[in-house]
């Protein structure tokens, strides 16, 4: 049974079974990485679920469709595998948050795109997920057997054709454990406070967390979003729309405890593949992720077995790096994606980035 009304956009707002289903879509990566996070820095999970319920709500009726609401997957991902504390990453959250407001007020999205190019965006797409299968294997080798397991679980998911959704059964399974160890949490709302993790720290690393996730925003986030718009919703929405929302939301979440979030082409694609048609998925997906706040307790976090978050990292970086190699159509793109994202592994992501939009940009000029 369906509900739908006008939400003053274009589309419908329907709250069906299929956005829900449809909703399902942009959670398969969001949460894992989430869980991911809390479990290996000090983010509190409630206020990090909090801002993706609202911002979820917030756009989904803005926009009138399914619009895509992730972490920035190169700062959550450095933050994961501890080249970022929290504060830095709140401090780069910021950071983005006025560099997106600022070129999407100006339509500058386009312009810097051509600049950086779209294969060192890709290798820093690699390199975060190398970073991320870096980080699974020092998870997972603790409690192999359990790894194991959760491997068996995706690739037999995976054989019937649910891969997407398998990380969400793992997820399921982690969540079963936890609560046998440590017992059904008693809701509790979160605090109000001001930077409840820890007020941010505008250091070197921050910033150059924060170029190498611009890169990967501006590419996928705000131009393939926009793209994806029109070929999967006949909507017109500029990437420097996106580019503005984007900034609204790293601005207003991270102040209250949240993680920088962008748009993102596969939580879009993703969402439409599991059958979301309108902005009602992602009201479905907020109210599903402010009701999870409620019971997201740290002691039930630190029960989670962190062999099945290894697991759960393997599954995103796999997807990451597949996504890094997909529009890759020369060699000497490849050899700039491929060299982006090793250095980015060796050295540093920031230091990745700048050698690969320099040496972008030199062979550009040759040509």
């Amino acid at each position: 049974m369906a509900h739908s009304f006008r939400s003053g956009r274009e589309n419908e707002l329907e709250l069906s079974t299929s956005e829900l289903t449809g909703a399902l879509g942009d959670s398969v990566t969001v949460l894992p990485l989430l869980v991911a996070l809390a479990a290996t820095t000090s983010i509190s999970l409630p206020h990090v679920l909090v801002g993706f319920g609202v911002f979820q709500i917030v756009w989904g009726l803005y926009y009138g469709m399914p619009l895509s609401v992730e972490p920035m997957k190169a700062l959550v991902g450095l933050a994961i595998v501890g080249s970022l504390s929290y504060p830095e990453l709140a401090a780069a959250g910021l950071l983005a948050g006025i560099v997106l407001l600022v070129v999407g007020q100006f339509g500058l999205v386009g312009h810097l795109q051509r600049i950086v190019g779209e294969p060192v965006i890709r290798g820093v797409q690699l390199a975060v997920a190398l970073l991320l299968l870096e980080a699974a294997i020092g998870l997972s080798v603790d409690a192999p057997l359990v790894a194991v397991g959760g491997f068996a679980v995706v690739a037999a998911f995976a054989l019937v054709g649910y891969r997407q959704s398998s990380v969400l059964v793992v997820l399921a399974l982690g969540g079963v454990a936890a609560v046998a160890t440590a017992g059904i949490p008693t809701p509790s709302v979160p605090d109000l406070a001001a930077f409840p993790a820890g007020t941010p720290a505008f250091t070197l690393g921050a910033l150059e967390g924060t170029v190498a996730q611009l890169g990967m925003t501006i590419g996928n986030a705000a131009i393939a979003t926009a793209l994806l718009c029109g070929d999967l919703y006949n909507r017109d929405v500029s990437a420097d729309s996106l580019s503005k929302s984007m900034g609204v939301t790293c601005l207003a979440a991270v102040p209250i405890g949240g993680v920088p979030m962008c748009h993102g082409s596969g939580g879009l694609a993703g969402k439409h593949a599991f059958g979301a048609r309108t902005g009602g998925a992602n009201v479905l997906l907020g109210i599903g992720y402010l009701a999870l706040a409620l019971v997201a307790a740290g002691a039930l976090l630190a029960a989670f077995p962190v062999a099945l978050l290894g697991v759960l990292l393997v599954v995103v970086a796999f997807e990451l790096g597949r996504a890094a190699f997909e529009p890759v159509s020369d060699g000497r793109a490849l050899a700039v994606v491929v060299g982006v994202g090793v250095l980015g592994l060796a050295v540093n992501v920031g230091v990745a980035f700048v050698v690969g939009a320099v040496a972008f940009w030199l062979v550009a000029r040759a040509d």
